[in-house]
């Protein structure tokens, strides 16, 4: 007896067989792969920080109203004591040396009331969800705090094209021009988090208002945004040293103006700052929640 005929394959439509086609177009049902470890970190903090930056596509109000309190210090303020040559600034238009400081003060002022956006999150019921989702709490933080970076970066800008319409002298050398960018978005990152640390302590943002608003302007004067630190009394300099602020302000100076700084040690108290600012703030992030 002869054996039984194999049997053929269905052909579909296209004269292919249908085992072909499955074979063809099965990647096409397959879920691809899981990102893992430093993967996953990264790609939520990128979702996070786009999910914050879409909100300056429906608003872009505060933007342009940040805008104003720069422009005001470069025009009356630096024209000012440009005039008067009060402030010893090694032989540089003091108009010039304050660009770098007005920067670092707007970017800052920007990031330091993060916080309120974040008890608002909670107030709303957004934070629960989003802490009840795989995405760890510190990629949580960390986008928001790069998203704040951003947006201090647009700022950043901003004051950039006013100084250069007043005639500062400004390198745009495009590695100089990154380096601004990394030392702003550093400085923010830190600041937000300080933000996002006392409103997991004090958890109201009237009480976090009234903080924002107690140290702010400490910070910019405990600086070297406005006066070089030489001419600071002793104890203003020893807290001059420890507050991030300064290293944000003479990597600027020194990136724009072409000045001496410290660029190495600046851009590690940069990083280590940001660093503790999210640690920090993931520890606290719970708290919130409750």
């Amino acid at each position: 007896m002869s054996a039984a005929p194999a049997a053929q394959r269905p052909v579909s439509a296209d004269g292919t067989s249908e085992h072909t086609s499955a074979e063809r177009y099965g990647l096409l049902l397959t879920a691809p792969p899981a990102r893992r470890g430093w993967r996953v970190v990264a790609a939520r903090v990128g979702a996070m920080c786009a999910v914050e930056l879409q909100k300056l596509r429906h608003d872009r109000t505060e933007l342009y109203t940040r805008a104003v309190q720069p422009a005001l210090w470069l025009l009356i303020f630096g024209e000012t004591f440009t005039r008067i040559r009060a402030i010893p600034t090694g032989g540089i238009p003091y108009i010039d040396y304050l660009a770098p400081g007005i920067i670092a003060q707007s970017a800052m002022f920007i990031a330091i009331f993060y916080g309120i956006m974040i008890i608002w999150e909670r107030d709303a019921g957004i934070l629960t969800k989003l802490l009840v989702t795989p995405t760890p709490r510190s990629a949580l933080i960390t986008g928001k705090a790069f998203a704040a970076g951003v947006k201090a970066l647009i700022q950043a800008v901003v004051v950039i094209a006013i100084a250069a319409v007043l005639g500062v002298a400004l390198t745009w050398n495009p590695l100089r021009l990154l380096g601004v960018a990394a030392a702003v978005i550093l400085g923010s990152a830190f600041f937000s988090c300080l933000s996002m640390s006392i409103a997991g302590i004090v958890l109201t943002r009237d009480r976090l208002m009234g903080i924002g608003q107690a140290i702010t302007m400490p910070l910019f004067f405990a600086s070297n945004a406005l006066y070089p630190v030489s001419v600071m009394p002793g104890w203003l300099q020893a807290v001059s040293k420890v507050n991030p602020l300064s290293y944000q302000v003479d990597a600027l100076r020194g990136l724009l103006l072409g000045t001496h700084a410290h660029l190495g040690m600046d851009y590690m108290v940069l990083v280590v700052a940001a660093a503790l600012g999210i640690t920090a703030a993931s520890a606290l992030l719970p708290r919130l929640a409750r």
